[in-house]
């Protein structure tokens, strides 16, 4: 076992458990906050099945986004898209044998990284062309951005410009899972790549990319509008009312 397999598995341990424990400590978080009064954005639904509906739509199609601004809505959709593709492409990295569904992706995976850069792109640059929104943005926006996009581009670079031992790296991955620690490329380009990866996995925690998950907890989205059947009576309102 080498010093540089041992210490990307290192980083790649302590990256996976920063993700995991952070982000389902903000998800007990976003549990436990109280939404007591009705706020959904309207028109809302008025039942829990309509809600779901709408939560369904915002999370596959943009629906809010796509009602406010198209060209956002457009670069946002494709790198989403993009991205979830070339994330089931490299499921097969974690896999072996490898799932069928996962080998028909892999094609379009590979070439949904053009979409992916082209989306991230699209969505750095309204920040620096479109005045209210650079007024905004903050050093932390553009950082997220530039980094999604390092990642993006030296993942296109190992695929098309100078490929590393795939076979290599994914025994390396499989070693990560089964605590067996196999023998990791040196290629700088791939270091590159999942040091870039890590850092992404170690700051998502604690960065605005938790609106993936914090959606759901949206209370605009997330309720019904049942504001007139549900009454919220304040603490101090309701004992007045039992005097």
């Amino acid at each position: 076992m080498s010093a540089l397999a041992l210490a990307y598995a290192l980083l790649f341990y302590t990256a996976t458990a920063v993700l995991v424990v952070g982000v389902a400590l903000k998800i007990r978080s976003y549990t436990r906050t109280p939404a007591p009064l009705k706020i959904p954005t309207t028109p809302a639904p008025t039942t829990t099945s309509g809600v779901a509906l709408r939560m369904t739509r915002e999370v596959v199609f943009f629906e809010s986004l796509f009602k406010g601004n198209k060209w956002t809505w457009a670069f946002g959709w494709m790198f989403h898209a993009a991205l979830l593709l070339v994330l089931l492409r490299h499921a097969r990295y974690f896999q072996q044998p490898v799932w069928d569904v996962i080998a028909f992706i892999q094609p379009f995976g590979t070439y949904a990284s053009f979409a992916m850069v082209a989306g991230l792109a699209g969505l750095w640059a309204r920040r620096f062309l479109v005045d209210r929104v650079r007024y905004i943005s903050t050093p932390s926006d553009h950082l997220h951005l530039a980094l999604l996009l390092a990642i993006g581009l030296s993942g296109m670079a190992l695929r098309f410009v100078a490929p590393t031992d795939i076979v290599a790296v994914k025994a390396y991955m499989l070693g990560l899972m089964r605590l067996d620690i196999q023998p990791l490329p040196t290629d700088p380009l791939l270091l590159l790549h999942l040091a870039l990866v890590a850092l992404l996995m170690l700051i998502f925690p604690i960065s605005k990319l938790l609106h993936a998950p914090g959606l759901f907890f949206s209370p605009t989205r997330n309720q019904a509008d049942t504001s007139r059947e549900a009454r919220h009576i304040a603490a101090w309102a309701s004992a007045l009312e039992k005097k």
